[in-house]
């Protein structure tokens, strides 16, 4: 099967398309025919070199781990899924091919109108989202503060903070996605030096909550401006977590969560914004967009 695949870590460039042998459904599995894969920065992690003890360092090495397809083959023990099914679900590895194969648990039905790359970006970012901001406790009428707002991961949070309750979210973004995180309901800041007393200027009596994904520099504004460091949390910023004594963000992935959060795109109340579809032949590139920190949205690979 044709896969965008390693041969070695490094740069953007050794990510390539490839033949890689095919793959089948096992005992409580289903092989999908994937139609779009998300790109997530974890990905570029592991393309870079960083290699968690859940990932075995052999390749040929296909990357990603969120995507959206129609399931082709099932295994034994599978129920509630047959073949022909529209899905979207998360793995580790394996999103960057023609065929992945996933434990049935970790798939939920697509919504008939949901695009292709929509429901293939929606299981990363979204979960993610959803675990830090349960990790941080939003409650209604909350101010909520996501760093890195306009990204992948901030553009689920903010709406996701707004569908529980929250009473307003300030999101930090460049100047040129400010209309943007306005259109989802959001009160936009400026990146950058000065950006505690930017937030204060909108909530002197401080934040309830904020996440990030922005970054040090961010994480600590973020604490300066929360009223409780006990519910501020970071995506990427571990050990400056740690050295603040911040939480880290609780919880695994599930089926249960990514359904919840398919129904509220059903409900109108979430939706992800695709910043460039690219072809499999191009994951390079992909990973090169997703990699400059810039942009809105979401990155995702299409597969013919």
């Amino acid at each position: 099967m044709r896969a965008a695949a390693l041969t070695e870590f490094g740069a953007p460039e050794v990510l390539r398309e490839t033949t890689v042998k095919d793959v089948d459904a096992g005992p409580g599995e289903v092989r999908v025919r994937v139609r779009a894969a998300g790109v997530l920065p974890f990905d570029v992690r592991v393309r870079g070199g960083w290699t968690p003890p859940f990932i075995k360092r052999e390749f040929p090495l296909v990357l990603g781990n969120e995507f959206a397809g129609t399931i082709d083959r099932t295994g034994e023990g599978v129920s509630g899924f047959e073949v022909g099914d529209e899905v979207l679900g998360y793995g580790v590895l394996g999103g960057y091919a023609e065929y992945v194969v996933v434990p049935a648990d970790q798939i939920v039905r697509k919504p008939a109108g949901m695009p292709w790359e929509v429901a293939a970006g929606f299981s990363g970012n979204g979960q993610g989202a959803h675990m830090a901001l349960s990790t941080v406790g939003v409650r209604p009428g909350d101010t909520v503060l996501v760093n890195a707002a306009a990204g992948g991961f901030g553009t689920f949070a903010v709406q996701l903070a707004l569908a529980w309750g929250a009473g307003r979210v300030i999101g930090t973004a460049s100047e040129r996605n400010h209309d943007h995180l306005r259109a989802l309901g959001a009160i936009p800041v400026t990146y950058g030096e000065g950006l505690a007393e930017r937030v204060r200027a909108i909530a002197p009596e401080g934040v309830d909550a904020a996440v990030d994904a922005a970054g040090p520099e961010a994480l600590r504004a973020s604490v300066e401006v929360a009223k409780d460091r006990g519910r501020v949390t970071t995506m990427i910023a571990d050990e400056v977590a740690q050295e603040l004594g911040l939480p880290p963000v609780a919880g695994a992935r599930s089926a249960e969560r990514l359904a919840e959060l398919v129904e509220l795109y059903v409900q109108g109340k979430v939706n992800i914004h695709i910043r460039e579809a690219y072809p499999l032949a191009r994951a390079a590139d992909a990973h090169r967009d997703v990699e400059s920190g810039h942009g809105r949205g979401k990155v995702v690979l299409t597969v013919d």
